[in-house]
């Protein structure tokens, strides 16, 4: 079962990783370039929304599934710089970024001009994204 978590939340961060590229890319150059609000803009970002917090959820049940600290004591796991990344500073920055793209897909729904809406995506997406490359396990990743 957690063999089975572990190679579900690896290829979804995937589907996660480049949905947040394209959600952040499509609203900073709409903000920027002054275009209009588009239906499309709305799908990019819910569906970003979407494979995000099922991301979160996943990873959620890999951390209580696995066993960081059953058999390390809180010490140990803060002094292990790889196990203090897996258990605590991942899940942490992850659970941020989450909350930022909810927060800005929340804000951008209610205003009612073009501006209103892309500036909030934009700014929200955007340092979600950053959150996410900086604190993603990247030599994990490729292996």
């Amino acid at each position: 079962m957690l063999s089975t978590v572990k190679m579900l939340h690896s290829y979804w961060a995937y589907l996660a990783f480049f949905m947040m590229i394209i959600a952040a890319a499509n609203a900073l150059i709409k903000h920027f370039g002054k275009k209009e609000y588009e239906a499309k803009d709305f799908r990019i970002a819910l569906f970003t929304l979407i494979v995000s917090h099922i991301q979160l959820l996943i990873g959620i049940i890999l951390w209580f599934a696995s066993d960081y600290f059953g058999e390390n004591t809180m010490k140990e796991v803060m002094s292990n710089s790889a196990l203090r990344s897996n258990a605590v500073e991942h899940p942490l920055t992850m659970i941020i970024a989450v909350a930022l793209i909810t927060i800005g897909y929340s804000k951008h729904k209610k205003k009612l001009t073009s501006a209103g809406k892309l500036k909030p995506l934009a700014i929200f997406y955007t340092i979600a994204l950053i959150l996410v490359i900086v604190k993603l396990p990247w030599n994990q990743w490729f292996n």
